[in-house]
């Protein structure tokens, strides 16, 4: 498809921030009382060696993953808490500057370059998939760009479709071409009305990312590195298109006999994925992206409030606290308090990344199997009890 840009690039790429750690002191920035928090978690708060015990044994219960490792930042200061290990097959430690694929927490990141241009005026949020992606299904061309970042949509999920699925289980490391992803579901129709409720759908973040080549004409991994790895200073991040894994790495596994894990980290290609959940980044790189992206340091404090329009909604697999969702981001409101972040899962991993509306406190914490509410419903409200507790070890941090 031809991409042509609808402005001089530099113009829509300039630098939005002298330093993008500059945050603004606003009402949004306030931790605001919780309501209840997941069921099965201890009330009141919780220290760091009462989360060691806890991770430990999630860790050590039949068919729990691998390992855990767990970077929680309060300004300067870091705390590291893991359990396992990141290779079964040398005992290897987890480590924060391990790569590891971080699923749908990618999601956030093509909400980072979405917002970016909308501040830069190369985009707006009531822009439609028929104004910007003509070449989609015209019974599409209503949804605007606000309602795929908000998953209302109503686009049809291409993972769940049955040719995208027999490919996959025929040649897991199939190279996908990532920007036709949706022509597996072209001849769908929208699900229901657009922004007449919410329905979570990878198919979301994939048009989002054609809709920011459509109007640069860069290519949706050059406006990563440009407008989020740069200026967040992510130093080991990247989105491939293949199956390999850069050592270091955390190796996901599939554990589902657990007294024979199998080791998946290479077994999809990341092109199936791509803008919906494809990018390899580090808990280093993680905290970085999550301490800026909730802040709002990449844009402007209109464009947070229009981020922060939250709407009934949860994240895949759901976050701790109650879940209600913005653009690209959602909401976790526990009974210690409020973080802002994402989930994701993918084959071999589980993740969670979150951050006070300020940016100055943040939470990663990654798992090396994949937990969800359809492969093991127990095991995951054990994990959100789990984060949950982090995210009140978190706030309890005086510093």
């Amino acid at each position: 498809m031809p991409l042509r840009p609808a402005r001089p690039l530099r113009a829509v790429l300039r630098p939005r921030l002298g330093s993008v750690f500059v945050i603004a002191a606003t009402s949004l920035a306030v931790l605001v009382p919780a309501a209840a928090g997941t069921a099965g978690t201890a009330a009141g708060p919780v220290d760091d060696r009462t989360l060691q015990r806890q991770i430990d044994r999630f860790v050590s219960e039949p068919g729990g993953p691998p390992g855990i490792i767990a970077m929680l930042r309060n300004g300067r200061h870091t705390r590291v808490l893991r359990a396992g290990v990141a290779d079964l097959a040398t005992g290897r430690l987890p480590h924060v500057k391990d790569r590891m694929r971080i699923a749908s927490t990618a999601k956030a990141f093509s909400g980072a370059v979405a917002l970016s241009l909308v501040d830069r005026g190369a985009l707006g949020l009531d822009d439609t998939l028929r104004k910007r992606l003509p070449q989609l299904p015209d019974t599409w061309g209503q949804v605007t760009l606000r309602q795929l970042l908000n998953h209302t949509s109503g686009l049809p999920d291409y993972l769940q479709d049955p040719e995208f699925a027999a490919v996959l289980a025929a040649d897991p490391r199939h190279h996908f071409d990532s920007r036709h992803l949706l022509d597996y579901v072209a001849d769908e129709p929208l699900r229901f009305s657009p922004g007449s409720r919410y329905e979570y759908s990878n198919s979301d973040n994939i048009a989002v990312a054609l809709m920011a080549e459509a109007v640069t004409g860069t290519p949706y991994e050059q406006l990563l590195r440009q407008l989020v790895y740069r200026p967040l200073e992510l130093r080991d991040t990247s989105l491939p298109h293949g199956y390999r894994m850069p050592e270091p790495y955390l190796h996901g596994y599939d554990v589902s006999d657990p007294t024979s894990p199998k080791d998946i980290s290479e077994l999809f290609s990341a092109s199936g994925a791509w803008a919906s959940g494809g990018i390899i980044s580090t808990p280093v790189d993680m905290t970085r992206f999550i301490r800026g992206y909730a802040s709002g340091a990449l844009y402007g404090k209109g464009i947070v409030r229009e981020q922060r329009r939250w709407i009934t909604g949860a994240s895949e697999p759901a976050g701790p606290g109650r879940n209600t969702a913005g653009l690209g981001i959602f909401r976790y409101t526990t009974r210690c308090g409020v973080v802002l972040g994402h989930t994701g899962n993918f084959p071999g991993y589980t993740q969670l990344v979150a951050a006070t509306p300020d940016g100055r406190r943040s939470l990663t914490f990654s798992i090396t199997s994949q937990i969800n509410r359809t492969s093991d419903p127990a095991r995951l409200e054990q994990l959100r009890a789990i984060q949950e507790n982090s995210v009140c070890a978190l706030l309890r941090d005086g510093r």
